[in-house]
């Protein structure tokens, strides 16, 4: 329909992935007018414009996402227990290491299985019971929201706020842990970030019960014009650090190492639990040292070791030590299998106003082509 799949594993029957948020707009609008409907967006250089009353294919709000995923369910999932490898396309080999702290868990009767670490066709697991396949993994699904706190005072089918830096997408993908598959996870992105596990379902309006014109007026910080750079990282097994002096190598770029006051143990399977426990409670853990000149950089490179899916906390402290307003955080990370999980969502929910590059995942400490790699990472964003 639109002349190309962007998608980084390719099938007939498999989701299409690696898309933008924008990407998703114009492919509703275009199977809208493939199908002789009326589209639903208008796309300006001020913003995407969403015609209520229109016929068209479109992105769900966030509330309508929900709703049709939970299928009348109340729990953590749309199944009475939390699902496993053979139900679900998702990180099978790690399912519930960190889940019991997230949510009451005597209903939690899976076993690691398969991590089968790309897509697979639609269709092959049980829908829920409304008949709506892969609500859970696979892949991530944008929404029409911007990313931000929820309007108590407008429960009733709402519509996000109409501004904002990030969009909300939901469900999970097919490298992420259980717990940010459940109904009520909340990912973010901004509107042109693409990635291997976030992709759309499309909905179209029940009735004609909705009129008007809403506008998603993006609101991202001022673009940088700086080139200076600063590579900051925060390594426990040493594999992040060679990653990040092999950047500074090829750019010769100022490197920071975000080291934490009290330092995590050196024993693997008790820095795992205190990892896990960080995340459970949002530690922040002080640190050692300062950037002291962060308003000389424009462009930040920002490295860590997937931690449980997601950014270990001693980089959350150090996003939110500085203003990244107006600088582009382009970043990095070693991981055994889960490329960067949901850690981008992370730091573009702690760092709002800033712009996020392309992402760099390396498979522990890179193999002969991490030279390679990185030279192309870096050209591919500007660098």
């Amino acid at each position: 329909m639109t002349g190309s799949n962007p998608s980084v594993f390719p099938g007939v029957d498999n989701p299409v992935e690696n898309i933008t948020w924008l990407d998703a707009i114009r492919f509703a609008n275009a199977k809208s007018k493939d199908a002789g409907l009326t589209p639903v967006y208008t796309v300006t250089a001020d913003g995407v414009s969403w015609d209520l009353s229109a016929d068209g294919y479109r992105l769900p709000t966030e509330a309508e996402w929900e709703y049709a995923c939970r299928a009348g369910t109340s729990t953590p999932f749309n199944m009475s227990k939390s699902p496993d490898a053979t139900e679900v396309n998702f990180y099978g080999h790690y399912p519930y290491e960190i889940e019991e702290n997230y949510f009451e868990n005597s209903a939690l009767e899976a076993k690691p299985g398969e991590y089968r670490q790309e897509t697979v066709p639609v269709g092959g697991f049980k829908p829920n019971s409304w008949g709506l396949y892969d609500c859970h993994g696979n892949v991530n699904e944008w929404c029409w929201d911007y990313y931000g706190e929820y309007d108590l005072s407008n429960g009733n089918d709402p519509t996000g706020s109409g501004s904002g830096t990030r969009h909300v997408y939901r469900g999970g993908g097919w490298n992420d842990f259980a717990k940010n598959m459940r109904s009520a996870y909340r990912a973010a992105g901004q509107a042109d970030m693409a990635s291997y596990n976030i992709g759309v379902r499309l909905v179209r309006n029940a009735g004609n019960e909705r009129s008007g014109v809403i506008t998603a007026s993006e609101t991202l910080a001022a673009e940088q014009t700086g080139d200076k750079v600063l590579i900051a990282y925060f390594s426990w097994s040493g594999n992040t650090r060679r990653i990040a002096n092999e950047i500074g190598r090829i750019t010769g770029a100022d490197i920071f190492e975000i080291t934490p006051k009290t330092p995590y143990s050196t024993d693997y399977n008790t820095v795992l639990m205190q990892a896990q426990e960080d995340q459970h409670v949002q530690a922040r853990p002080e640190l050692e040292g300062r950037v002291e000149n962060m308003d000389e950089y424009d462009i930040i490179i920002l490295g860590y070791p997937n931690w449980w899916a997601s950014i270990p906390m001693p980089i959350a402290s150090f996003l939110e030590e500085y203003d990244f307003a107006g600088k582009r955080i382009i970043p990095f990370c070693s991981h055994g299998g889960g490329r960067f999980g949901q850690s981008i969502t992370a730091i573009a929910k702690l760092a709002p106003n800033s712009d996020i590059g392309s992402g760099l995942s390396v498979h522990y400490s890179g193999g002969t082509s991490l030279k390679d790699d990185i030279s192309a990472w870096l050209a591919a964003n500007g660098l």
